[in-house]
């Protein structure tokens, strides 16, 4: 089926709809700058792991990083490659399967290292063992992602590291962005070299994690490259590893919802729609943030009062929550039109949930030439498969 990305019509049913150009085009840039600035750009599954799409990925980066067994195996598996491994904490029932399928594994605490190390040698050799190393500053300000608040439970902090680093501790791994700029970056290496440079010359690498959102279009890409350029003038044996998520998503797509009915409360009109903010856009409720929807104003903060064609956004469940205000339209909306979320590929179908039995949103691609290609319809087995 041929699909303007305009309108989309044509689609009858929700559905997240991949745009092949846009992520090419993000793709390009992302490998330009690791080609320019001499660094290894990776993608970080937790915000993006749509494996139907990789033969794509595969023809700009070469590696994934992941945060759990199915996610490393995802990787193996279906990206073709070992992954750059992390989580808080590994279990004794995964560890060694984590490991085979891990190039590099960063440990999160002393203790875990201590525990998990030697295990994860004898099942993959020559893999890289790290750290992940606690900066104590970041500059997110929603606490929810703020990975270095204190008391955080991520990362060994300056004064616990001995002076001496164990022989087959290799590198780094710093986590302090969430989709930051290059001036972030800036302030933010200050205090990392501060922190550990001493430690450096025993590295042979560094990870400076995600949140690096260098596909937005007010974000300071000639500052990036500077940046890196100059951090290796100044440590050039460490091997840079960055892995950002959203930026390779970044607006490379949408969640297109249609109306299913109109209600009307206290003068307020909603507009239900056959998705879920709680099911199926958890970021919206729980940073909190409003989405963009196309060809409407976002009117968050402002009072609706008095503003035609103004309306609440209902989802599908039944959570009262479930709902975000208002939007103004250039029409009165009707049952069965299109409500298209911009922006909604990165941390959505990688969050999403079958609360209620919803039915959940078709994930489609479409394909350079126009093509829309549905690469996965969920039904009724998929909610029971999970209750199982």
């Amino acid at each position: 089926m041929k699909v303007n990305p305009s309108t989309y019509k044509g689609l009858s049913r929700p559905a997240y709809v991949l745009e092949e150009n846009r992520l090419r085009q993000n793709l390009r840039l992302i490998q330009n700058v690791a080609q320019t600035a001499d660094v290894e750009i990776i993608l970080a599954f937790k915000a993006y792991a749509l494996w139907k799409t990789f033969p794509i990925f595969r023809e700009y980066i070469h590696a994934t990083t992941a945060s759990s067994l199915s996610e490393a195996k995802l990787g193996l598996e279906e990206f073709g490659s070992l992954t750059h491994t992390f989580s808080p904490a590994y279990t004794d029932y995964e560890i060694d399967e984590i490991a085979r399928c891990s190039s590099h594994l960063v440990f999160n605490s002393l203790s875990q290292y201590d525990r998990f190390h030697e295990r994860a040698k004898a099942v993959q050799r020559g893999i890289s063992l790290g750290w992940r190393v606690n900066p104590e500053y970041s500059e997110v300000e929603t606490l929810i992602y703020n990975p270095c608040a204190p008391g955080t439970r991520f990362g060994i902090s300056a004064d616990k590291l001995p002076g001496k680093l164990p022989a087959d501790v290799e590198g780094f791994h710093v986590h302090c962005h969430c989709e930051s700029g290059s001036d972030v970056l800036e302030r933010s290496l200050v205090h990392i070299e501060e922190k550990f440079a001493r430690w450096f010359p025993q590295l042979k690498w560094i990870n400076l994690g995600g949140g690096h959102l260098m596909t937005r279009k007010d974000y300071d890409i000639p500052k990036l490259i500077t940046l890196l350029k100059d951090f290796h003038r100044r440590y050039p044996w460490l091997h840079v590893i960055m892995e950002p998520g959203s930026a390779f998503g970044w607006q490379t797509g949408a969640l297109v919802a249609q109306v299913v009915d109109i209600v009307e409360d206290h003068d307020i009109l909603t507009a239900i729609l056959n998705v879920s903010f709680t099911s199926h856009m958890p970021d919206c409720l729980e940073m909190p943030y409003h989405p963009a929807v196309r060809n409407a104003v976002t009117l968050e903060g402002q009072s609706p009062a008095g503003k035609k064609h103004t309306y609440r956004l209902g989802g599908n469940s039944c959570l009262s929550g479930d709902w975000m205000q208002s939007w103004q339209f250039d029409h009165e909306l009707q049952v069965g039109e299109n409500i298209i979320f911009e922006d909604m590929l990165h941390y959505t179908t990688v969050k999403t949930n079958t609360f209620n039995g919803i039915s959940h949103p078709d994930i489609a691609l479409l394909h350079a030439d126009g093509e829309l290609e549905t690469l996965r319809h969920y039904s009724y087995e998929d909610y029971r498969s999970r209750m199982d």
